[in-house]
């Protein structure tokens, strides 16, 4: 079983930047390709942005390509998303996700096994 907790979320104005963690237990994360996911309200959970396992590989989804950055420190268990240029749209719950052992990195959500709770980012313009 891996654990995840997010964290790093707040109230931000537009133009700000944000970085949010992710800290895993129960497993080294070092074999699990990872992702961000968000979820506005009233809205389905969506693709922000995947990594491999060791890091070499990264995916966007568009509206974040250019703004956004996934990285891993795979020493720390951790898993961190860069986020600038932040606007209101932005404004979700974000969650950190991991896939099983060895399989690549998807942007759908349905295809990871584990999640945490999200930290809430909020975007004021």
């Amino acid at each position: 079983q891996v654990q995840l907790v997010e964290s790093g979320g707040g109230l931000v104005q537009a133009g700000d930047s944000l970085r949010l963690s992710c800290a895993a237990s129960g497993r080294a994360i070092n074999s699990y390709a990872m992702g961000w996911f968000r979820q506005a309200p009233g809205k389905e959970r969506e693709f922000v942005a995947t990594i491999t396992w060791s890091g070499c590989v990264k995916d966007y989804a568009y509206a974040m390509k250019g703004r956004f950055a996934i990285s891993r420190e795979n020493a720390k268990n951790e898993l961190y998303l860069e986020m600038n240029s932040l606007i209101p749209e932005d404004t979700a719950l974000y969650y950190c996700e991991a896939r099983i052992v060895g399989a690549p990195g998807t942007r759908r959500t349905a295809d990871y096994r584990y999640w945490g709770q999200g930290t809430k980012v909020t975007v004021s313009s």
